[in-house]
């Protein structure tokens, strides 16, 4: 599906992306999807303008307020980040790709009680020990969460896993899976409304090749 998607006069469409392999593969996949995009050089600028659309470079973990704030009428984002986030943002896409899953992550054989969970998703990790009726005590971490298990600093971490291939070189396992996560078109729910001229037929167009 190579033809420009039609944005009629007076309309503007700012999309928010995560800067990374996210952005560049969802760029891809809209400019397939009619959207006059490139793939930003370089650079400095945080702020990308291609005709009536502007494109802004942000944080995996920021994309979810831009949008539910209404700075960004729509964006890509992982499920992962969206169930930390709680934003109250419409997902109509599962955009299948970037796929990974959260999981309860502990040493191989480790079967005393957990008491402490680390993560870089403490509102999913609570949630998740809630449901399973357990009252351990959730930090937040940033970088290498396994590390936690490792050097004793929690009994259980959640986290993120793609092939598993970091878990086994540091004999660590998957207890349970959490959820599936994947890149996800978002749109701002006022968007929707004000600017469907142009959501409505490029979440058309998206939902065709996907």
């Amino acid at each position: 599906m190579s033809d420009q998607l039609h944005i009629p006069e007076g309309l503007t469409l700012t999309l928010a992306l995560p800067k990374g392999r996210v952005m560049e593969t969802g760029i891809e996949l809209l400019r397939k999807a009619g959207l006059p995009l490139t793939i930003p050089e370089k650079s400095r600028l945080l702020r990308h303008h291609f005709g009536p659309i502007t494109l802004l470079e942000l944080r995996n973990s920021d994309v979810p307020a831009y949008v539910d704030l209404g700075v960004a009428d729509a964006g890509i984002v992982g499920k992962d980040v969206l169930l930390e986030a709680g934003r109250d943002i419409f997902e109509p896409l599962d955009l299948k790709y970037g796929a990974c899953r959260l999981a309860l992550i502990r040493e191989k054989g480790a079967n005393g009680p957990i008491n402490r969970v680390a993560s870089k998703y403490p509102h999913v990790a609570a949630q998740y020990l809630r449901e399973k009726g357990s009252t351990a005590e959730v930090i937040k971490l940033n970088g290498n969460i396994e590390l936690a298990c490792l050097t004793g600093l929690a009994d259980a971490v959640v986290d993120i896993v793609e092939t598993g291939s970091t878990l086994k070189a540091n004999n660590l396992e998957e207890v349970e899976t959490i959820a599936q996560s994947s890149a996800r078109f978002v749109v701002a729910r006022s968007s929707l409304k004000l600017k469907r001229a142009i959501l409505r037929p490029l979440i058309h167009r998206l939902s065709e090749l996907v």
